[in-house]
């Protein structure tokens, strides 16, 4: 099986997203936002860690925060549990716990990175949409202007024109843009369109210019910027191309023997076929 980057334990949410990282978080919620259908029955965020995006989903009927780090979503839970739309749940994206054709949409942020297989992870996501669902991604761009700037004046060795993703430190990939294209399209998904996020992501500008006004700027290049493709960060809306499939209501599935579908029923799972039992515990379910 792939390598996990697992975030249980850490301090995410606190470290990383300090008050220097407000204009990333908000060019994050522009590209989202211009991407997503802005309501639907049915969402899952896969790596929503604390559920900082979770209110973008307003308009959504149910929505499924799913994470590896039960820890995470603890803290998402303290944040959302209130709004009983959110459901919570701890698995491994390579045995995705979720039923097949049942969700409208699906949504990763700044996980794909992290990921030492995407042909498998993309091959899950394609599997719980809905017929004709959409699917928006992030991922860490490896052409982005900075690198190819310092590859050009030959103070970096990696070339950014390259195709294959770049491993800058353990299961942290940057990715070319045709190169994930091109795994998308074998995973079944066209693309619909296309943002460049974080252009501005200079120390310099976040010092001297407010978070709210680089971020805006910022949302003004996502569209028109898009076909140069030369930022850090790039979202991508994909809609499923494949045969369509009968749409599901939402269920598990079990990672152990892929049967489906397992009830939602607040309390432990037990699969029929294969008698895995998996927890239900302060409020999240635990199929790790």
């Amino acid at each position: 099986m792939p390598s996990i980057c697992d975030y249980e334990g850490s301090r995410y949410s606190t470290e990383f997203w300090t008050p220097e990282r407000r204009f990333e978080d908000l060019a994050d919620r522009y590209a989202l936002r211009s991407l997503l259908p802005p309501s639907g029955e049915t969402l899952v965020e896969v790596g929503a860690g604390f559920g900082r995006l979770a209110d973008l989903y307003a308009g959504y009927q149910r929505v499924v925060l799913f994470d590896y780090a039960r820890s995470m979503l603890e803290e998402a839970r303290q944040r959302l549990g209130q709004d009983h739309r959110f459901l919570f749940v701890a698995g491994d994206l390579y045995r995705l716990p979720l039923a097949s054709h049942s969700f409208d949409a699906v949504v990763m942020v700044r996980v794909m990175h992290h990921l030492e297989d995407v042909p498998t992870a993309l091959h899950h996501l394609a599997r719980i949409l809905k017929p004709h669902g959409t699917l928006v991604v992030e991922f860490a761009n490896k052409r982005h202007l900075k690198a190819v700037l310092r590859y050009l004046l030959h103070r970096q060795d990696w070339n950014p024109f390259d195709l294959h993703p770049h491993p800058f430190v353990p299961l942290n990939y940057d990715f070319h843009p045709r190169w994930m294209f091109e795994r998308m399209a074998e995973a079944g998904f066209t693309v619909e369109a296309v943002r460049t996020a974080s252009h501005f992501r200079i120390p310099w500008l976040k010092q001297h210019i407010p978070p709210a006004i680089l971020a805006r700027a910022d949302a003004v290049l996502q569209r028109l910027a898009a076909p140069l493709k030369l930022s850090p960060s790039i979202f991508v809306r994909g809609r499923l191309t494949s045969p369509p499939a009968t749409s599901l209501p939402f269920a598990f599935r079990c990672p152990t023997c892929g049967y489906e579908p397992l009830p939602v029923k607040g309390q432990d799972i037990v699969c029929p076929q294969c008698g895995a039992h998996w927890p239900y515990e302060g409020g999240i379910y635990l199929f790790k």
